[in-house]
């Protein structure tokens, strides 16, 4: 498959040796979303956000964890400018509603949107519209909210979208017959495949929007292992306490706090000179250290895959990029 010239897969980082949360620049005046901004990486992205300047929302799907949030990242931060509002990616109504009553300080703008909440390895469920849960929340819920959010994110200037995704991609190409792994499922493998639908969605955005010379970059990035409470809520719903414990071990043993785990994200969000459809994570072995060029799999650059994963993903959830066309 030819492949865009303007958009390269794996485009080199400037000035990643050593980037930490002091290279931020100053965010005065900017409104970022944050979704699952209640804890792990979410929690961690709000408060670097935030204590640069910008406005946040944090978007969760409980509002109670959302204003326990609030009130952390307040006496944290002081004079941090936090706003709670419920999203519930699971279910297309409360994605559609979170994006219809959002309000804007500055003529509904919106400058940065992290598409950060997600679920992993699940015991098999679906969500309120009746798509495989991993699939549904980790790339539908989001592909429909960026899309409704899109026109206020193409009326700023220089706004971005990030989209974290995960190393486990690269244990699972997206299945365009089976997008909801109605013929066979596995945890894991289905995880992975939505991982490797984030990349393909942040592809097939970069291509739309150079296209339409828009000044807005599509990029993705993935916390390496951190510590964020996922590992343990697939063990936890399918009543295994043994894996519950086992992945709380592993956490401390070894995985990196989720605060280090935040850095790729807020690099792709904030750092200068990020490019379209990079994909950024920790510098050693994908697991921790600096933001640095990501590993990533041939298949989350192809054309034609990420093309016909929009196109379903526009049929299923209804949502079809009208800013774009």
């Amino acid at each position: 498959m030819a492949r865009t010239p303007r958009l390269p897969g794996k485009p080199r980082l400037p000035g990643t040796s050593g980037w930490s949360t002091r290279d931020i620049p100053a965010l005065d005046g900017r409104t970022a979303v944050v979704t699952g901004a209640n804890g792990g990486i979410g929690l961690a992205t709000a408060r670097e956000l935030a204590a640069h300047g910008a406005r946040v929302v944090l978007a969760c799907r409980s509002e109670a964890r959302g204003a326990a949030a609030k009130d952390r990242l307040s006496g944290e931060v002081p004079g941090a400018r936090l706003e709670v509002r419920r999203l519930d990616l699971a279910d297309l109504g409360s994605v559609r509603e979170f994006a219809a009553t959002l309000p804007y300080d500055r003529l509904d703008l919106l400058d940065l949107l992290v598409n950060n909440a997600g679920v992993m390895a699940l015991p098999y469920g679906t969500t309120a519209d009746g798509f495989e849960t991993q699939f549904g929340v980790n790339h539908l819920g989001h592909f429909a909210l960026t899309g409704l959010l899109l026109p206020a994110l193409l009326a700023a200037r220089g706004a971005r979208v990030v989209a974290v995704s995960s190393p486990a991609h690269l244990m699972g190409n997206v299945d365009l017959r089976d997008l909801n792994s109605e013929r066979r499922y596995r945890r894991w493998t289905a995880y992975a495949r939505s991982k490797s639908a984030n990349l393909l969605f942040v592809h097939e955005l970069a291509r739309r929007l150079a296209a339409r010379d828009a000044d807005v970059v599509a990029a993705a990035a993935h916390p390496g292992y951190a510590d964020t409470g996922l590992q343990a809520a697939g063990p936890r719903m399918a009543g295994s306490r043994t894996g519950e414990r086992l992945a709380h071990l592993a956490n401390r043993v070894f995985a990196q706090p989720a605060t280090a785990g935040a850095l790729p994200v807020l690099y792709a969000a904030t750092a200068p000179g990020v490019r379209p459809d990079s994909f950024t994570g920790p510098a050693l072995l994908n697991w921790r250290g600096a933001p640095a060029p990501a590993w990533r799999a041939p298949w989350t650059l192809d054309d034609r895959a990420s093309a016909l994963l929009w196109d379903a993903s526009a049929r299923l959830t209804g949502v079809h990029y009208e800013a774009l066309r």
